[in-house]
């Protein structure tokens, strides 16, 4: 049987352009993509394929629908099976037509992490260290214990080996606890450890509801980090996830809204008051595979994160991250000190409302700030200014929205447009739109979907690269001096990009792709799909140059971006340093600028 879980998550993981593009040659066109319909058999760019909303529609015969319903008109399958093949191009496993489930070959992690949670929901309810955590919070933070309950809240005693022992008397084996990142080594203990100790835990789950890693708040007053999560596995991977989906998602749709909040607490904290439509980047500032997940289920949201220096300058990275992926965030300001937990705890769902009501866009809590900082009253801070808020402007997907805030960029500083277009039309920082191939490209298209289709646009800087690589392994040495694994923008080609180096660096075989066999499934696949690339790359020590010349001028962009937005939150006397690394870094980008193929990026090329 396929649940409605499993559907979600093969919808929310599928590629639509992907799939499509299989029978159908697209073409970036603005935020979509276009091409002939191969449902009519039309031969005009009428077929249009929306990759933010993930939909297709065709603007002669009409047809359209979602990733599912493509292959079920296209090839006449029935829900079920137009269902399986999209998992099947997805990477995801579904069960058989027989009541017999597919092997799972993380079944013994699975079982490991299942174990895992109802162990520490025991240590919470059932121990006398856990009468501590319980206390914590059922009377600090006034959680009802059905509360604690419906989110499997548990504990992990302050024990070295607690959960590796009991483990042990189920035959779970230290091998497995290890890769479920439960237990780890140290040079200093003979002997594997417990992960989490002394810990209120709190177990994450995918989108079927399937525990995949945790979360653990330490209780003591020690100097241990306050939280700390699971290590990436072949389960988790913590860029990718966010925190309560599993529950949260419905109400997220139904709201048209989702509330981002920084932590488990606060998530737990206002869903149990009521507040349903709610998620948490775990611990780490939003990623950009987070805030496309999120785009997958509301197109606003509110950021309501601390309102000190260090939440500021999360809040303004993350609404980068969700404008990039066309999600529209505004800013909700709590009062110094409080946190959406605190709010609520104190004062129900309503005294959080207030402030929801009081949210401002994210343009505008920027020019408010700027504003309160006197920045916008002389030249040289609006000058500043302009940096600042243009960082926001090259984030944004949605083209009315970008325009909005161009014109709020001219009426509060004063540069005319046309200067704010040049500078906008620099290569775009880190996060950025996805080409035809998953690339993010240095300039966006602002076609609309119904100007003609644009020419084919070129290969992005980070497929180049990693064709040179695939191509000729040996280069990979001189390209790891330049170019670091997280310099890539596009996660796929980020973990190619780690198991290239790593097994050039390890000495290991390099006959044609076998470095890339232990791969995952999908990200095997496309790098079978790179390696089978027709593009000729003429001069291949010319284009090498010219690509990771790219690379460091979008790392240079998003370091200056970075340091904008610090600004925003620095005291005076920091200000002049961070000023001074602008110029530095604008001279740097202005040299990359004037860089040659063929002059040479490496020492003893040539």
């Amino acid at each position: 049987m396929i649940t409605d879980d499993l559907i979600e998550e093969i919808r929310a993981q599928a590629d639509l352009v992907q799939i499509v593009g299989e029978q159908v040659a697209l073409r970036r066109t603005g935020r979509t993509y276009r091409g002939p319909c191969p449902l009519h058999g039309g031969e005009g760019p009428n077929f249009s394929v929306d990759p933010e909303r993930g939909i297709f529609k065709c603007f002669v015969c009409g047809e359209g629908g979602d990733v599912f319903a493509y292959p079920m008109k296209l090839l006449g399958l029935d829900f079920l099976d137009a269902v399986r093949l999209v998992a099947e191009k997805t990477g995801i496993s579904v069960p058989e037509r027989s009541a017999e489930p597919e092997d799972d070959p993380y079944k013994d992690l699975r079982e490991a992490l299942v174990f895992a949670a109802d162990w520490f929901q025991g240590q919470l309810w059932e121990t006398k260290q856990g009468e501590a955590a319980q206390q914590y919070l059922i009377k600090q933070r006034a959680l009802s214990e059905d509360s604690v309950r419906r989110f499997t809240l548990g504990f992990a005693p302050d024990s070295w080996r607690g959960l590796r022992e009991a483990a042990s008397v189920h035959e779970i084996d230290d091998a497995v606890l290890m890769r479920a990142g439960l237990i780890k080594e140290s040079e200093r203990a003979t002997e594997p450890f417990d992960t989490f100790r002394g810990r209120l835990m709190f177990p994450i789950y995918d989108a079927r509801g399937r525990a995949i890693g945790f979360g653990g708040r330490a209780l003591g007053g020690d100097d241990a980090p306050k939280y700390i999560n699971s290590p990436d596995s072949s389960l988790f991977h913590k860029g990718k996830i966010v925190y309560g989906l599993n529950w949260s998602r419905h109400a997220i749709r139904r709201e048209e809204l989702v509330l981002v909040v920084e932590g488990f607490m606060d998530f737990v904290s206002l869903s149990a008051r009521g507040i349903e439509n709610v998620a948490a980047p775990l611990g780490t500032a939003l990623t950009e595979q987070q805030a496309r997940l999120l785009a997958r289920y509301a197109k606003k949201s509110l950021l309501l994160y601390d309102s000190d220096k260090a939440g500021l300058r999360a809040t303004f990275k993350a609404a980068d991250q969700l404008l990039d992926a066309g999600v529209h965030p505004s800013v909700v300001t709590l009062p110094a000190g409080e946190d959406p937990d605190s709010i609520v705890r104190r004062g129900g769902e309503g005294a959080l409302a207030e402030y929801v009501d009081a949210a401002l866009d994210v343009m505008d809590r920027k020019i408010q700030i700027l504003e309160r900082r006197g920045y916008l009253s002389t030249i040289e801070g609006k000058r500043r200014s302009v940096d600042a808020l243009l960082s926001t402007v090259r984030a944004t997907a949605d083209e009315a929205l970008r325009d909005i805030y161009l014109d709020r960029v001219t009426a509060v500083t004063g540069v005319q447009g046309s200067t704010l277009e040049r500078e906008l039309r620099r290569p775009r920082p880190g996060v950025g739109r996805r080409g035809a191939a998953g690339e993010v490209p240095g300039e966006p298209n602002r076609g609309s979907d119904v100007s003609p289709p644009s020419p084919p646009p070129k290969l992005g800087a980070e497929r180049k690269l990693l064709l040179l690589l695939i191509r000729d392994p040996s280069l990979v040495p001189r390209v790891n001096e330049e170019v670091a694994v997280e310099d890539f923008a596009t996660a796929a080609y980020r973990d190619i990009y780690r198991a290239l180096r790593e097994s050039t660096l390890e000495g290991e075989a390099e006959d044609e792709l076998q470095w890339a066999r232990e791969l995952p499934a999908p990200l095997f696949e496309r790098v079978r799909e790179l390696a089978a690339d027709p593009e000729e790359l003429t001069n291949p020590g010319a284009v090498l140059e010219e690509v990771v010349a790219r690379l460091r001028g979008r790392k240079i962009e998003k370091r200056m971006s970075d340091l904008m937005t610090e600004m925003l939150v620095a005291e005076p006397e920091a200000q002049v340093e961070l000023a001074s690394e602008i110029r530095k870094l604008r001279r740097q980008r202005t040299a990359l600028g004037s860089v040659l193929p063929g002059r040479g990026f490496f020492r003893g090329e040539r």
